[in-house]
């Protein structure tokens, strides 16, 4: 610190030359920061609030996989959710070798075509299983034979299933399978630079590991994004929750319940005439079933008798709900 400190002559030169303008004493301008370019496609912009619900239908996804595939194979299998992305569709493709196991499919009622890949390495190897092997890959990957894809297409069948299960919470969908290519040039899902929506699920056996891709573009999802940001999931369990509770309270809820033994039509002047010791002569007789009305609403039919020694109304019949 003492060395830093200036004696009194450089204090009166400092001064000195400060006077006479020989030492600038505007500080000295900060470097304009430079700017650079940010490409916003290239991220998954609000993409867990737009698309949240995408998280559950992916849990359910993968849980309904590892049943099936479990059950299909004979074999323990583990299917896992590993990651969700929003990504430009020329990217996606490029991420891939050739052969890989590309499926085109259909999402009604939603408009366009979506994606499922197969890793090669994975392709084989559930191949192997599905005739019994334990499903070691091959040394050399080579192209898909006509029956290995024949195999290829029954496996994405049984995702696709499983998928149609998964989306139910959200908006019930009809898969189905519409081509299967294995170069990434013949894969014309949408525009190159248009953006997707990648999901990844890994699958892993005793022998083998790989992982299957969804392809889902941003322009189809558009119409029913509402339904899957995560306002909706609350206020559907909201509404669920409420609905319970509302449930519960109108099963102890008391009701009038009413049998009419029968009616009949009269005038104002035949009113008016009415005495004491009168009868009134029904429409309907003993034999004949009578309405039973739920506040004041027709809901079933009955015949009248006796149970116990009470007066009492058999149900024979129920009335639909608009009342009969």
């Amino acid at each position: 610190m003492p060395d830093q400190i200036l004696s009194q002559e450089e204090i009166d030169a400092l001064l000195g030359a400060m006077a006479e303008g020989e030492v600038d004493v505007e500080a000295e301008k900060a470097d304009t920061a430079e700017a650079k370019p940010y490409d916003l496609t290239s991220q998954s912009i609000m993409l867990r609030e737009q698309f949240f619900a995408l998280e559950e239908v992916n849990d359910k996804l993968a849980g309904s996989l590892h049943n099936s595939l479990s059950s299909s194979l004979q074999a323990p299998i583990d299917v896992n959710f590993v990651s969700m992305e929003m990504i430009k569709f020329s990217d996606f493709l490029r991420a891939f070798a050739s052969p890989t196991s590309y499926n085109i499919f259909a999402m009604e009622p939603l408009i366009g075509s979506s994606l499922l890949v197969v890793e090669s390495d994975l392709a084989f190897s559930l191949i192997d299983c599905m005739f019994g092997g334990d499903g070691k890959g091959l040394s050399q990957i080579r192209d898909f034979t006509l029956i290995e894809q024949r195999m290829i297409r029954k496996f994405s069948n049984e995702v696709l299933k499983s998928m149609e299960k998964a989306w139910e919470i959200v908006n019930p969908i009809k898969t189905s399978l519409l081509k299967t290519e294995t170069k990434s040039e013949f894969v014309h899902l949408v525009d190159p630079n248009e953006m997707v929506i990648a999901i990844v699920f890994s699958i892993n056996g005793k022998e083998f590991s790989g992982n299957i891709h969804f392809c889902i573009s941003y322009i189809m999802l558009e119409p029913i994004k509402d339904r899957l940001s995560s306002s909706f999931l609350r206020n559907k369990d909201v509404k669920h929750a409420w609905s319970s509770q509302l449930q519960a309270l109108l099963k102890n809820t008391e009701v009038n319940l009413a049998a009419e033994v029968g009616s009949t039509m009269y005038t104002i002047r035949e009113l008016l005439s009415l005495q004491v010791r009168d009868v009134l002569k029904l429409d309907s007789g003993p034999q004949d079933p009578i309405t039973i009305c739920v506040e004041g609403v027709a809901k079933y039919e009955g015949l009248p008798g006796i149970s116990k020694g009470n007066r009492a109304v058999q149900i024979v019949t129920l009335l639909p709900k608009n009342g009969g």
